[in-house]
C-alpha cells in the first residue's frame, strides 16, 4: 500500500469502529430490498450464479444484496474493519463469498474476463484519478459484463451543506475542478457519526477526491465501456427541513451512479 492507501484504510478502520452507516451490515434482506440496493434501474436481471466483484465495496451491504440474489461474491476493500462486516454477513446467512484486501487501483490479482458484473458503490473518490481503476474494472469483466459505479456529484463537493440562509440558499465554496477536495490544507474532513446507541461523535475522514463529470464519462468511455445509464440519488422527503441533510439532497443530489456495459 502506498501512503494513500495506508491512511485511509487507518481512517476507514476508525469509522467503522464508531458506527459510521456504511458499514452497518445488512441482516434483516429480502428479495425486494436486495433488488434495490443492487439494481433499482432494471438492467442486471437474474444475478443467481453470476460471478460479482464487489470492488471497494466492503461493509456487509451490497455483498448481503448479491449473496441474497445467489450470485457468487468477491469483495476487495482495503479496510479490515469493512470486511469484517462481510464475514459477519457471510456467517449470519451461510453465505461463501471471497474476501480479499486490497487497492482498488490494482487488480492485477484477478485474471481477464473473471467478472459478470463488476458493481462499485461510493468509493471511487478516495482515490486521485478514476483511469487506474476504470482500466482494472474493464479488463476484469467479461465481454457483456456490466460495470456499475457510484460516485460524489462533483458540482455538490463545491457546496457547503452547512451553509444555508433562506436569502442565498447553500454557497458554493470551490472551484469546479478535479483533485483534491481541500488541498491548501491537506487536511480531511470529520464526519459526522449518528451511532447506533444514540450518540453523535466526530471522526477524521479520509482523504476524498473531486472527479468531474467530463474525467468521469470520458474515462469511463476511454476504458472501452458503453454507457447504459445515469441514476441520482436525492432525497425522498416531500418538505424536507431547510438546512437539514434532506433539504440539502433535495437541492443538490450528492451521489451519481452511471451503469455501463462491455461490449
Amino acid at each position: 500500500m502506498d501512503d494513500l492507501a495506508t491512511f485511509n484504510r487507518q481512517r476507514w478502520n476508525a469509522l467503522v469502529e464508531a458506527g459510521v452507516l456504511y458499514s452497518r451490515p445488512n441482516l434483516e434482506m429480502d428479495e425486494e430490498t436486495a433488488r434495490q440496493m443492487i439494481d433499482e434501474e432494471g438492467l442486471l436481471g437474474d444475478v443467481r450464479g453470476k460471478r460479482v466483484l464487489l470492488l471497494g465495496g466492503g461493509g456487509g451491504q451490497q455483498s448481503a444484496a448479491f449473496g441474497f440474489l445467489g450470485a457468487e461474491v468477491t469483495v476487495i476493500d482495503l479496510s479490515d474493519g469493512q470486511l469484517e462486516r462481510d464475514r459477519q454477513v457471510a456467517a449470519h446467512y451461510g453465505y461463501q463469498f471471497d474476501i480479499q484486501q486490497g487497492d482498488m487501483r490494482d487488480l492485477s490479482r484477478f485474471a481477464d474476463a473473471t467478472f459478470d458484473i463488476v458493481w462499485q458503490p461510493y468509493s471511487i473518490n478516495f482515490v486521485p484519478d478514476v483511469g487506474p481503476v476504470f482500466a482494472g474494472a474493464a479488463r476484469a469483466v467479461k465481454p457483456g459484463g456490466f460495470y456499475t459505479v457510484q460516485w460524489h456529484n462533483p458540482f455538490t463537493q463545491a457546496v457547503d451543506d452547512e451553509s444555508w440562509t433562506p436569502e442565498h440558499g447553500y454557497a458554493l465554496r470551490q472551484p469546479y475542478r478535479d483533485g483534491e477536495i481541500d488541498p491548501a490544507s491537506f487536511k480531511t474532513q470529520n464526519w459526522i457519526i449518528d451511532t447506533e446507541g444514540g450518540e453523535r461523535v466526530e471522526v477524521e475522514g479520509p482523504r476524498e477526491f473531486r472527479h468531474t463529470l467530463r474525467t468521469f464519462l470520458n474515462s469511463l468511455i476511454g476504458a472501452g465501456f458503453n454507457i447504459r445509464r445515469f441514476s441520482e440519488h436525492n432525497t425522498w422527503e416531500s418538505n424536507p427541513t431547510p438546512g437539514s441533510w434532506e433539504h440539502y439532497k433535495s437541492v443538490s443530489p450528492p451521489y451519481l451512479t452511471v451503469w455501463t456495459e462491455r461490449p
